[in-house]
């Protein structure tokens, strides 16, 4: 039986004033892929030799152009299994470390054409009365519910596993 090959990768809940929630687009466009636009939280694979925060540092500048952070807590893990990075890896498994900022204008650090080519499209603020009332897709899929219960409860005392 083989092993899975998953990707290790850590994610950003970025929120700022007024609990505004930044989130950047995924457009997959491949048959494996059956929701192939989906909003998520900015991050992405961790490169060899790096912690966490040093690619939530590199992701986020290079995503959003954020430069300057405090890393938060540790407080959501999730796995899913779909094809990335042209058939290297079967899946990714995510760290999401909770991050207040002040707002601040994205303006990723990386060309347009090369977050396409990494399948990004779009980054914008989200209020939590839109993502509670919007029919777009999320990963993970109950990311309004968790970023209620984050804001209104506060980060989890361990992290929490919020599936797929």
């Amino acid at each position: 039986m083989n092993q899975l090959r998953l990707r290790p990768a850590a994610r950003a809940i970025l929120v700022a004033e007024e609990d505004r929630v930044l989130l950047v687009c995924f457009d997959f466009g491949h048959p494996a892929v059956d929701d192939r636009t989906v909003w998520a939280m900015p991050g992405g694979g961790i490169e060899n030799g790096e912690t966490d925060e040093q690619a939530l540092r590199r992701e986020l500048l290079e995503e959003a152009g954020l430069a300057e952070f405090e890393l938060g807590p540790l407080v959501w893990t999730r796995s899913h299994i779909v094809p990335l990075g042209h058939g290297r890896w079967d899946g990714q498994t995510e760290r999401y470390y909770f991050v207040r900022t002040p707002a601040f204008d994205p303006k990723p650090r990386l060309s347009w054409a090369e977050l396409r080519a990494e399948n990004m499209t779009a980054v914008r603020w989200w209020t939590l009365d839109e993502l509670e009332t919007t029919e777009m897709l999320f990963a993970p899929r109950r990311l309004p519910s968790l970023v209620r219960s984050l804001l209104e409860d506060g980060p989890p005392a361990s992290p929490i596993d919020v599936g797929t």
